[in-house]
């Protein structure tokens, strides 16, 4: 099966960053049960504005990979639904961080 493909982008693009979001939240409870970090003086929204920009970030993983190997379909798929999830969390977020 060919990897460079448009689909394959789209998947990994939609995948990663979810999967990425549930386990960064997994890890900051943890973190944060064990009380190793606290909410103390940051903003109602910065734990949820920072897990998810960090799982969207998660797609740059996959995007260097199809780079080095030129697989240029393949970005052009994982480049859709990263720009969909940038949109979502900037719409989402808008008054928290103007």
């Amino acid at each position: 099966m060919e990897k460079d493909k448009l689909i394959v982008g789209l998947i990994l693009g939609l995948m990663l960053p979810v999967v990425g979001y549930a386990i960064l939240l997994e890890i900051y409870e943890l973190l944060s049960s064990n009380e190793i970090i606290s909410n103390e003086g940051l903003s109602r929204t910065f734990r949820e504005r920072t897990i998810a920009l960090l799982a969207v970030c998660f797609n740059l993983i996959p995007f260097t990979y199809f780079n080095k190997k030129r697989m240029y379909n393949g970005m052009r798929g994982l480049v859709f639904p990263t720009v969909l999830f940038v949109m979502v969390w900037l719409f989402y977020f808008r008054t928290s961080i103007l």
